[in-house]
Order: structure tokens, then C-alpha cells, then sequence
């Protein structure tokens, strides 16, 4: 595989675990080379990002939000870890190729969970809700 389709695969991983989350979609307010995951409760023009995705010199990275505590700990533990590429470096962290994917979901998760639970409550229903739908338990 070159490093084309290496690239290309990875981009294509990162969006699978974002997007598999309950009222999550993609979006390009920045441009097409910037692929931002965001959550929507009831209103989609009041999304908020998790997540993006974009190119730094020839290097993919994917941008996801951070407890500040944690921050600097994930980025001691693991070199693909760095400050938030143009994001504030106290809340987002940049990741890079080379970690195990079950820790890249869990860093996932955790910027979502903490994106939905600066929402308002009747927007954390409505994504709860339509997580419990989705999941088949309410036909």
C-alpha cells in the first residue's frame, strides 16, 4: 500500500468511528480539505464539532476535544498525541497514524460525550433517543 492509499484508509477508519455515533455527520464549513465530524440535537444549523480531519504537510491528522486534565497526560503517554493542530492546545488534542484503533475510539467517544454534554438537556434527549431508535429498541 502506498502512502496514497495509506492515507486514504486511515481518513476512511477515522470517519467510520466518528460517524457511527448517534447524530453525528459530516461537515465542510471550513473547505473541502477540512472534514469536520459534528453532533446535532434538534436543530442541525446548531451543531457542535468533535472531530476533524485534514492534511499538515503531507501528514493526516485528526483533531478531537480533550478533557484539559487529560491533555497533557495522553500526550506524555503517547508521541501521536499532540496539542490540538490550530485549535486551542488546552482543549484539543491532534492525533496521528500509529495508534491502536480501540484507543483511537475510545479518544473519539470521549470528544463526542463531551460535546453532547455541554448541549442543552432537551438536545441530549433527542441524541439519546434517536441512539435507542437506531439501536432497534423503539420500533
Amino acid at each position: 500500500m502506498n502512502k496514497n492509499e495509506e492515507h486514504e484508509a486511515l481518513e476512511a477508519q477515522w470517519a467510520q468511528l466518528c460517524l457511527s455515533l448517534p447524530c453525528s455527520f459530516v461537515d465542510y464549513p471550513f473547505g473541502p480539505e477540512y472534514k469536520v465530524f459534528k453532533v446535532a440535537g434538534r436543530d442541525k444549523e446548531k451543531a457542535k464539532m468533535f472531530g476533524l480531519v485534514t492534511d499538515v504537510r503531507g501528514e493526516l491528522v485528526l483533531n478531537l476535544k480533550c478533557e484539559p486534565a487529560l491533555a497533557d497526560q495522553q500526550r506524555s503517554e503517547h508521541p501521536e498525541i499532540t496539542a490540538g493542530y490550530h485549535m486551542n492546545k488546552k482543549h484539543w488534542n491532534s492525533i496521528r497514524a500509529g495508534l491502536d484503533v480501540e484507543l483511537v475510539r475510545e479518544l473519539i467517544e470521549d470528544s463526542y460525550d463531551l460535546v453532547v454534554d455541554g448541549m442543552p438537556r432537551r438536545d441530549k434527549e433527542y441524541i439519546r433517543i434517536q441512539d435507542t431508535i437506531k439501536n432497534g429498541a423503539i420500533d
